[in-house]
């Protein structure tokens, strides 16, 4: 009998293997935040800044930002918004790589948005070191200015508000995360407290960076620096049917010229 047990005992454990140890938190330059772990990033190869066109003021003050917050000295939570595909994600991890390639700390956290309500555990686990962590939230929005109000209380104010060794850096196409005719339309009692609520949100960032479209010459030069690092020569106007035909220029546009380039030529990125 009891080796019977044993046996199914034996079962249950490989359909249902335990859990995945947490990453240690001091040991990797980039995390995903798993909603209850961290696990490292399998491959975090961000772009050199020089590579990222058409956002030298964006670029400059984020990078400052994070050189402080890597050297343990106060930094803001950042909000960066704008038009899509105008290198918002890239530059976060660009500017995170760029401070560790000068020797400093400084660790990414990915969290995706679904896992907001669990961003106090990450807290909890990363409070306890001394190392700076970069928390990257990437392409958020809400709905209503209600569904926002855990983020507001993450960010300052909350019994559970981040540590002072971590900083959220929150990507998003709104400037203000909420719609601001959905914000007006959320309360039927009194619309201005919605509209408020939503302000509100974007207000506790201490530094906002705006992105925006693109013009030819600029998404020809962003082509031109993805081409020359890669050994690849292109035609102009053809970047520009390109771009013409997925109706927008941006740099991400610009990136999917650059690999379909490639593969036409038979090289590997």
């Amino acid at each position: 009998m009891t080796d019977a047990l044993t046996r199914i005992a034996d079962a249950l454990e490989r359909m249902a293997p335990p859990p995945l140890p947490a990453a240690d938190p001091l040991a990797h330059p980039a995390y995903v935040w798993r909603g209850d772990r961290l696990a490292a990033a399998r491959a975090f190869a961000p772009l050199p800044l020089a590579m990222l066109r058409g956002v030298d003021k964006q670029r400059t003050a984020l990078l400052a930002n994070l050189e402080r917050l890597s050297a343990g000295h106060a930094a803001q939570d950042v909000l960066l918004w704008g038009a899509r595909g105008t290198g918002k994600s890239a530059l976060v991890k660009s500017a995170v790589g760029a401070v560790q390639a000068a020797g400093g700390a400084l660790a990414l956290v990915e969290a995706t948005p679904e896992h907001l309500d669990s961003l106090p555990d990450l807290f909890a686990t990363i409070a306890a070191t001394t190392r700076p962590f970069a928390i990257f939230l990437d392409d958020l929005g809400f709905d209503a200015a209600g569904d926002a109000r855990a983020l507001r209380s993450l960010l300052e104010g909350g019994a559970e508000a981040r540590p002072a060794n971590a900083r959220l850096l929150v990507t998003s196409n709104r400037r203000h995360l909420i719609p601001r005719d959905l914000a007006e339309q959320d309360s039927a009692i009194n619309p201005r407290d919605s509209i408020d609520d939503s302000l509100a949100l974007a207000d506790r960032f201490g530094l906002s960076l705006g992105f925006h479209a693109i013009d030819q010459d600029l998404y020809l030069d962003i082509v031109r620096g993805y081409a020359d690092a890669h050994g690849l020569s292109f035609d102009p106007a053809e970047a520009v049917n390109w771009a013409t035909r997925r109706g927008s220029r941006s740099g991400r546009v610009a990136w999917q010229y650059v690999v379909d380039l490639a593969g036409r030529t038979a090289k590997y990125l």
